[in-house]
């Protein structure tokens, strides 16, 4: 299931971002829900809020070395992993793998999901926001609790 969920991320956004790079031309903006939300096709040499924009190198390494860390580590853990963690760092690795594929590829990310009060995203952003949520969830809720939910 690990690996489906990451697959599945990762043809997802993909997909999605190819439909958008077909079918729009960029900066172009559909409104879906007049003034909150729209479909604007940009593209983010940046991560995160624009952040380190146009270091694509560094942001190819970085991605590639957390991505290749977590997948290290679900490798050699000798205790079976719980799910909830196990879906969170899918959904990680998927959304890293899919803007990193764009990175490679293009030089940028492309991003097209525009919420008005919020920068505009893409599938893959969703993946590694909800896989670190899960993780956040995991961490605080469930590692280190025995059957009988007391802490170990």
């Amino acid at each position: 299931m690990f690996y489906i969920l990451i697959l599945a991320v990762i043809v997802f956004d993909q997909l999605s971002k190819y439909y958008i790079q077909t079918n729009m031309d960029l900066n172009n903006s559909i409104p879906v829900i007049e003034g909150f939300f729209s479909i604007t096709y940009i593209q983010n040499t940046g991560a995160a809020f624009s952040l380190l924009q146009g270091k694509t190198v560094v942001l190819i390494l970085i991605q590639f070395f957390v991505i290749l860390a977590i997948v290290v580590y679900v490798f050699l853990k000798k205790n079976p992993l719980h799910w909830t963690l196990l879906v969170s760092l899918a959904f990680i690795i998927g959304g890293g793998a899919g803007n990193l594929i764009d990175r490679i590829s293009h030089g940028y990310v492309v991003d097209f999901l525009h919420f008005h009060f919020w920068p505009i995203f893409n599938i893959a952003d969703i993946s590694v926001c909800i896989g670190c949520g899960l993780l956040i969830i995991y961490v605080f809720f469930i590692e280190g609790k025995g059957k009988n939910g007391k802490q170990i």
